[in-house]
């Protein structure tokens, strides 16, 4: 019998088949200038995590942790954006920071894909509002 190994993390996916590849979805980055970039992304990732992995200029400052509004996307087609569940009150207050909100903007890292957003595109804003890289510093009163 083989060695059994722990880990605190869940995987939905354990024991399922060790021989089936890694279920991933299509989706299409669009940079400020346009630009489009078609990567898959595996079931369970953040849309943060993603760019980060394929090199796409996403930010996200405060590494996924509800603190900041860099890794604003725009689903850019209304259909996709009905099928995510909706921004938890933290996620709200952050977009209201956003550059270039939008009926349709959402964090990146709060974009978990699964098997309905394949084929979603994303649109990355012309800019974003990091207050710890943008020279803001705060005031005494």
């Amino acid at each position: 019998m083989g060695r059994k190994l722990f880990s605190s993390t869940t995987n939905t996916t354990a024991g399922d088949s060790n021989n089936k590849p890694e279920a991933k979805i299509s989706v299409t980055f669009v940079d400020k200038d346009g630009e489009e970039k078609l990567v898959k992304v595996p079931i369970g990732m953040s849309m943060l995590e993603a760019a980060h992995e394929n090199d796409i200029e996403l930010e996200g400052a405060c590494e996924g942790s509800l603190a900041c509004s860099t890794c604003h996307v725009i689903v850019t087609d209304v259909n996709y954006y009905n099928k995510m569940e909706d921004p938890v009150d933290e996620e709200n207050d952050m977009l209201d920071l956003a550059f270039g909100l939008t009926e349709t903007s959402r964090l990146g890292c709060q974009v978990i894909a699964s098997p309905e957003l394949d084929g979603i595109r994303l649109a990355l804003p012309s800019a974003t509002r990091n207050f710890a890289v943008d020279g803001y510093a705060a005031k005494s009163h």
